[in-house]
């Protein structure tokens, strides 16, 4: 969860570098949160998902641009996400990739 609040507090911060874990665990905390108000569809709290989204949209986008600064790419590179599964595998792999060891273009690597 501390991973979670991290990225939240970090809300629209594209500058600097996201390690590996910091990554996926908020994506991890953001799904788990999804499929639990999913169930939550056929009752009065199904709009609280679509809420939930739209408020996550922004830090996602942002520990994401982080993400691949911390493997020295440009936050534009996120674009390929735009073409349908090569574009989403390319990011996958370039999620799961370590991280540059030392300092590159976008600053230091996070001490985790």
């Amino acid at each position: 969860m501390k991973w979670f609040i991290d990225c939240l507090k970090k809300y629209a911060v594209f500058e600097g570098r996201s390690h590996r874990t910091e990554y996926w665990m908020f994506t991890l905390v953001v799904v788990v949160i999804n499929i639990v108000l999913s169930f939550l569809q056929g009752t009065d709290l199904a709009v609280l998902a679509s809420i939930f989204s739209l408020a996550v949209l922004i830090p996602s986008i942002a520990v994401s641009v982080r993400r691949l600064h911390d493997i020295n790419r440009s936050g534009w590179w996120l674009l390929l996400s735009l073409i349908p599964i090569v574009g989403w595998l390319i990011l996958l792999v370039w999620a799961v990739r370590e991280s540059d060891k030392g300092e590159n273009r976008f600053g230091q690597p996070l001490g985790y």
